[in-house]
């Protein structure tokens, strides 16, 4: 009878287009206990892992279109797919293999003729570095379960990280930022709110004005929701964003007072959709504001110094394109 506990054997996908090889690699393989699944082209390949990721996968870089490199590459600019390990497997003596196949993004190697021990040492060690980033990517979405209770909590909320992370990324992407401050964020959009559960509920879900000493515990929530995040390596480009979100172009925001480009950029886009998507949203006190009342109120506050004037001015020109996708609960603001 198999255990209630038992863990899942580690799936390797092998891709090799002759058979002698995928029988080879898939006897080794198996004397550890792996599941082993087979493709012999790019296309199967590709297929496989879309339907069900492998732990690890070993590529062949000369099989059909795709080849390995091209696989390797598309997978590793994949974000669900990037974290999977591929060995590419080459010919002796092919220098230039490797490096295409590291440009590809493969994270290991391994020469033809293949030998066992050796394979054994290189799938074992990549296998473990998965097993340690599968942790990390579970702290992840422990973290984002608890922003999204803490926005439950409010039902005025209800879709506002979703909304600021898509509002981030594609005011990120219009100002030619790298893929990875792209996902920082997209995770801040869910996280940036992440302190307000040190925040009680009855300062949290008040309808009027915050007394002094409110204000005071409201503030803190930048401070908190950057020490929960601040153990995981992997969010070091988001803890900025959750801190400064709430800082101001004149210096008159909190927690630290920050002014003008002392304040991280991606904390500044997260601050402007931050407050477009409040104001664009019905609340208790007051009712929905439309798009273009929303940005009017947005451009007077930036007059008073509060937020950048150019960044500001590529979020308006963001929501007035054409075909522009910024949606307030179903319904595009524009398009």
């Amino acid at each position: 009878m198999t255990g209630l506990y038992e863990e899942q054997r580690p799936r390797i996908l092998v891709v090799d287009d002759q058979e002698e090889n995928l029988d080879l690699l898939e006897a080794f393989l198996e004397v550890h206990d792996y599941e082993v699944t087979r493709a012999r082209n790019g296309q199967e390949a590709l297929a496989q892992v879309a339907e069900e990721p492998p732990a690890l996968i070993l590529l062949d870089t000369h099989i059909p279109a795709p080849d390995g490199f091209q696989v390797c590459r598309q997978l590793k600019q994949n974000e669900q797919t990037r974290l999977i390990p591929i060995i590419i497997v080459t010919a002796a003596g092919e220098l230039e293999s490797r490096i295409r196949g590291i440009e590809a993004g493969a994270d290991d190697f391994l020469t033809k003729p293949i030998h066992r021990v050796e394979l054994d040492a290189r799938v074992r060690s990549l296998l473990r570095l998965k097993q340690f980033t599968d942790e990390l990517e579970n702290v992840e979405v422990v973290l984002i379960s608890l922003a999204l209770a803490v926005e439950a909590k409010d039902p005025s909320t209800h879709g506002h990280c979703e909304r600021l992370a898509d509002y981030a990324v594609q005011l990120g992407q219009r100002l030619g930022l790298p893929s990875e401050h792209l996902t920082a964020l997209r995770r801040a959009g869910y996280l940036h709110d992440l302190g307000k559960i040190a925040v009680p509920e009855a300062i949290l879900l008040k309808a009027g004005p915050l007394t002094p000493e409110e204000w005071k515990i409201m503030r803190l929530h930048p401070v908190v929701g950057e020490r929960i995040c601040q153990p995981l390596r992997s969010l070091r480009l988001v803890l900025p964003i959750i801190r400064h979100h709430h800082e101001r172009w004149d210096g008159s925001g909190y927690p630290d007072g920050l002014a003008e480009e002392a304040i991280p950029l991606t904390a500044r886009i997260l601050q402007i959709v931050d407050v477009f998507d409040a104001l664009i949203a019905d609340r208790p006190y007051r009712a929905l504001l439309s798009p273009a009342e929303a940005t009017t109120i947005i451009q007077e506050e930036a007059g008073k110094g509060w937020y950048e004037p150019k960044l500001l001015a590529e979020f308006i020109a963001l929501i007035n394109s054409d075909g522009g996708s910024l949606k307030t609960g179903s319904a595009a603001l524009v398009g």
